[in-house]
């Protein structure tokens, strides 16, 4: 059975924001690195996935939906958005949402224990088909709470150029835990709904 791809994201928040912000909105959603953004009213955050090849209605609480072949194309964002780097879910018990991914046939390429730039956490990674699905490990959440959706990362080809475009909306960009790339995290102010970082490409 071929392993799941992510195909869409489903994001509560004010498109207009994410426009303002640099990503190229049109009739209420988006599309970067083959992945569509749609924009959907509710509480702010990630509502839902879409996966293809994917049984499951939630996946560990995730709420999930079947999805079709990710679109080929990307929209032209002028903050140089090329696609999702990863998609970060929070847990309050890594092995489980481990096991609740891997029964779902997503991939599990590593686990990491270490320092993130935001303090020590267990972290898990897989693939998505081009994204990364970052399961980091909270000791906030209740130890019977579902996993969660918390942010996205974006690469960007130009993460100076991004910087200025985004003015204060934008903080300073530092160098991230991938050696040789550097990371910004747009502000809240900024009105994405949830948590949005840029990250450089790879060397």
């Amino acid at each position: 059975m071929p392993a799941p791809v992510l195909s869409e994201i489903r994001v509560a928040a004010d498109p207009d924001s994410w426009a303002a912000a640099g990503w190229a909105v049109d009739a209420g959603s988006t599309i970067v690195g083959g992945v569509s953004i749609e924009f959907v009213a509710g509480e702010s955050g990630i509502v839902d996935w879409a996966l293809t090849d994917v049984k499951a209605a939630r996946i560990d609480g995730l709420p999930t939906r079947l999805g079709a072949s990710p679109d080929s194309g990307s929209s032209v964002h002028t903050n140089g958005a090329t696609a999702i780097d990863h998609v970060v879910v929070l847990t309050p018990r890594l092995e489980r949402t481990v096991e609740a991914l891997e029964r779902s046939g997503i991939e599990l390429r590593r686990i990491r224990e270490g320092d993130t730039g935001l303090g020590s956490f267990r972290q898990a990674f897989f693939r998505a088909g081009r994204p990364i699905v970052e399961v980091v490990e909270s000791v906030e959440l209740d130890d019977s709470a579902p996993a969660r959706f918390w942010g996205i990362t974006f690469t960007t080809t130009d993460i100076d150029a991004a910087a200025e475009l985004l003015g204060d909306k934008l903080g300073s960009v530092k160098p991230a835990v991938q050696p040789g790339r550097r990371i910004a995290t747009v502000r809240k102010e900024a009105g994405l709904g949830l948590p949005v970082a840029l990250i450089s490409r790879k060397a």
